[in-house]
């Protein structure tokens, strides 16, 4: 690291301050998991919701609503009821996820629920939280869900199957908001699950490019080990929460600014 670690620190750590607010929820699509408070229900919207997070932010949000009011927002029991079964599979959701891969996604983690109850109890009993690498353990298994309810075919809009090099942005970032509890974003619903020192960043276009510019990560393309590479140099400013600076590098890549 180039950087001087203590300033860096400092530097992360007032940026993620500026957006780690309540006023962030409202434009973020994390705002559509903490409109519910059974568990199962805000498992499955953060799910979907991260699911479909990629492009304009309105345009996510704006999506994600209507994905809910097809669930007439109770997406635990529409799951459940199959409610999907009646869906046209061809109707559009958001961007290149249709209807058809919303059917594969809810009838894969139907048959979790139906074992376990929530997706907090499905990772506690595959011991996801003892995984160097927890939210691809978890895709792993999910998909493995996934696949059986699609006579196994995987369906890659619903969740990676290219484990070994997917950064897995989308569900880091909901596992970021099921985890981190700091009560004032994310939601810190998933108590005793996941440790929040072993979460990973969700790694994006512009995250990756902020993080290149401040000297955080040298790797050029956002994949698994840019992921691993920035986590990793985040934890040794922030050991207990790197996901933390999430917030930080989020910031400034919309603000353009550096350290000085």
């Amino acid at each position: 690291m180039e950087f001087d670690i203590d300033d860096m620190r400092e530097f992360l750590e007032r940026e993620a301050a500026l957006i780690n607010r309540p006023e962030f929820i409202s434009d973020d699509p994390v705002q559509f998991p903490r409109r519910f408070e059974s568990l199962a229900d805000i498992e499955i919207v953060a799910l979907l919701s991260s699911a479909i997070a990629w492009g304009n932010r309105k345009m996510i949000c704006r999506d994600a609503d209507r994905m809910l009011a097809l669930m007439e927002h109770q997406p635990y029991k529409y799951m459940m009821e199959r409610g999907y079964e009646e869906l046209d599979p061809d109707m559009n959701i958001h961007r290149t996820f249709f209807a058809r891969n919303l059917s594969n996604f809810l009838s894969g983690m139907r048959g979790i629920y139906e074992r376990h109850g929530s997706l907090a109890d499905f990772a506690r009993a595959n011991r996801v939280g003892e995984d160097e690498a927890p939210a691809w353990r978890l895709v792993e298994l999910i998909n493995a869900e996934l696949d059986k309810a699609t006579d196994g075919i995987h369906d890659s809009r619903c969740l990676p199957g290219n484990l070994a090099v997917t950064a897995l942005k989308r569900v880091n970032m909901a596992l970021r908001w099921l985890v981190r509890d700091d009560g004032i974003v994310d939601m810190g619903v998933w108590k005793g699950v996941i440790d929040k020192s072993r979460l990973y960043i969700p790694l994006d276009v512009h995250v990756g490019n902020t993080a290149r510019s401040l000297g955080l990560l040298n790797r050029r393309g956002n994949d698994r080990r840019a992921v691993e590479q920035l986590t990793g140099v985040l934890r040794t400013m922030r050991p207990a929460d790197p996901v933390y600076y999430d917030y930080a590098l989020f910031g400034i890549g919309v603000t353009g600014k550096q350290l000085d």
